[in-house]
């Protein structure tokens, strides 16, 4: 990806102005009512896992990762001081295509996995789209929340407050919330961090359409690599309560989302 530097300013990032990056998907996924945690764990992360890694080639995706909510106290522990939060997601998958052909012709060839997805997935409250990526911490080598390293994900899907247009809202986030996060990410144990802007495209909409999409979209999402060891510490407390302060200025806490999961690499064609 190109440095964070690259796409600051005035004028956010359009389909036309970011073909030269990777194309990411982020797809927040709700379970359907009815379905219980352990067969919707086994549903996405065994079969459809498996059929995804299969069709790879002919969906012509370069990546992709998988992510599964942890029920974990960090969770209420994240949400508390944030007020009334939307409920976590079930899980996330995200994706990637080297282009905006191959995003195009690859959904294009897609219908069977989205029917397979109705079968775990409510595709009503489940939303998705685009995104450009500005890293704000991104270490050289590799970092994975896998199951079995002390490091978690969390996802922090937010919305604007409706006084904020969307780009003031992103011009903050990036430019004044951004760096309060790097000044405080030793304390909190952060490994890694990025902001994860949507990018309205068609495609996004085609996707939408497709599923039958109702929940709005988000302005983005926050993620971050954490090491639970440090995550508790005192430094880490003064470092979340400088960042909510900072949230409480551009974030509607309502109508966002707060957790952590822990990481699957499904392929990496890269």
């Amino acid at each position: 990806m190109k440095p964070a530097t690259s796409r600051v300013g005035s004028t956010w990032p359009t389909a036309a102005s970011r073909q030269a990056d990777m194309l990411r998907l982020t797809y927040l996924i709700r379970r359907k009512s009815g379905l219980e945690a352990d067969a919707f764990r086994a549903a996405l992360q065994e079969r459809f896992a498996s059929t995804l890694a299969a069709s790879a080639g002919r969906l012509r995706l370069s990546r992709a990762i998988f992510v599964q909510t942890l029920d974990d106290p960090m969770n209420e522990a994240l949400a508390r001081p944030r007020g009334d939060m939307e409920a976590p997601y079930d899980g996330v998958i995200e994706l990637w295509w080297a282009t905006d052909e191959d995003a195009d012709a690859g959904t294009n060839a897609a219908a069977d996995l989205v029917e397979r997805e109705a079968a775990f997935i409510d595709h009503e409250r489940s939303p998705l789209w685009l995104n450009c990526e500005y890293p704000q911490i991104n270490p050289a080598h590799v970092v994975t929340a896998r199951a079995a390293s002390p490091l978690v994900k969390l996802y922090f899907p937010l919305r604007q407050q409706a006084s904020l247009s969307d780009d003031a809202a992103r011009e903050h986030w990036l430019r004044q919330h951004g760096p309060i996060i790097r000044a405080h990410a030793a304390g909190m144990g952060m490994v890694r961090y990025m902001q994860v802007h949507r990018v309205d495209t068609p495609l996004e909409r085609r996707l939408r359409e497709q599923r039958g999409t109702a929940t709005p979209a988000y302005l983005g999402h926050a993620e971050t690599w954490l090491d639970r060891s440090i995550a508790s510490a005192p430094e880490a407390r003064l470092g979340g309560r400088a960042a909510i302060a900072d949230e409480k200025r551009f974030i509607d806490f309502a109508r966002s989302s707060i957790w952590v999961g822990k990481e699957r690499i499904v392929f990496d064609r890269r």
